[in-house]
């Protein structure tokens, strides 16, 4: 009797274990399928060198580093999108013989986090955090050592309350897109770096001097605004080979210049050659009505000043990517 007893509670004793470890993984597993994962790292190289070349050129060699995550969360009435983005270049020009210099091409640190709750058809009501800073020290120029960014200068903080416009295309499931409109937004801009800072860079109110030279008052480090704030995203898989990403901020201060909208629009295409190596093509346009950036203005390549223009950037890669 004592043996069979032993016998009934150890298998009673097995199977509850294995229901509950079923239960367990079932849980854990439902509890997975409510986010959705993925993100790609791309590095991507360029080397040019020159010998006894009639037409001149200085050798260089360059890397660019493209990281894009996302962790996106759906369950009943609520979703919370995650987003990182980093980014970083540096060139390598010129030999022993000449001076070798090193500058940067790329450098970025990108992270938003929205929370919403479903309103009504594909509108949510929503929340947003976004981070904006840098790496390391930027210079005017590759033979400049004038720094006019570094980490934390500029960086920029925002907080929007709004509406998230996020349709979903049956027909069509390799796109995605959202519209996330704030009427309530407050933007913080930091200049942590005291130089900088005291030169009133990034839109900061800068050092006061007496007239011999003296600081009075120190820069300030952060600038708050208050304003509206709109984000746009766009992503599409197409011909199993091309892949394109949108991303597009702005913003308007409420009490200084509204009519002067920031504006930050970036674009990737990514072009698969093979299951390990792809193509990359990065535009970014920007314009802020708070940064002054050096201006040609008779076109013969000296600058004579400084003034508010429309910023281009753009990067061409072939390299290393990986998709998870």
């Amino acid at each position: 009797m004592k043996k069979f007893l032993l016998v009934f509670l150890s298998v009673l004793l097995s199977g509850t274990l294995v229901f509950a470890q079923e239960a367990a993984d079932s849980s854990a597993k439902k509890k997975n399928e409510n986010w959705k994962l993925g993100g790609a790292a791309s590095l991507n190289f360029s080397q040019v060198s020159f010998r006894n070349w009639a037409g001149g050129g200085e050798p260089s060699i360059s890397g660019n580093m493209f990281f894009n995550a996302f962790a996106n969360y759906s369950k009943d009435k609520t979703t919370w999108d995650n987003t990182l983005d980093l980014g970083y270049g540096m060139m390598r020009q010129g030999t022993k013989k000449t001076q070798i210099l090193f500058y940067k091409t790329d450098d970025k640190i990108d992270f938003a986090s929205k929370y919403g709750r479903y309103a009504f058809k594909y509108w949510y009501y929503s929340a947003l955090v976004g981070f904006k800073t840098q790496f390391a020290d930027g210079y005017k120029s590759i033979t400049d050592s004038t720094r006019i960014s570094s980490w934390m200068s500029p960086a920029y903080l925002n907080i929007a309350l709004g509406m998230d416009f996020k349709p979903t295309f049956e027909k069509h499931p390799n796109v995605t897109f959202s519209l996330f409109i704030a009427p309530l937004s407050g933007r913080m801009t930091f200049v942590l770096d005291s130089a900088l800072s005291a030169a009133g860079a990034y839109g900061v109110q800068g050092a006061t001097f007496d007239d011999n030279g003296v600081m009075l008052t120190p820069g300030k480090k952060f600038r708050p605004e208050f304003g509206g704030y709109v984000k746009a995203q766009f992503k599409i898989d197409f011909w199993k080979v091309f892949t394109y990403n949108s991303k597009l901020d702005l913003f308007s201060n409420y009490i200084v210049k509204a009519q002067n909208v920031d504006m930050n629009w970036e674009n990737l295409l990514t072009i698969k050659l093979s299951n390990w190596f792809s193509a990359n093509l990065s535009i970014t346009l920007a314009y802020d009505d708070d940064i002054d950036v050096p201006v040609d203005r008779d076109g013969d390549g000296v600058y004579e000043g400084l003034g508010k223009r429309l910023q281009f950037k753009e990067l061409l890669g072939f390299g290393f990517t990986y998709k998870f």
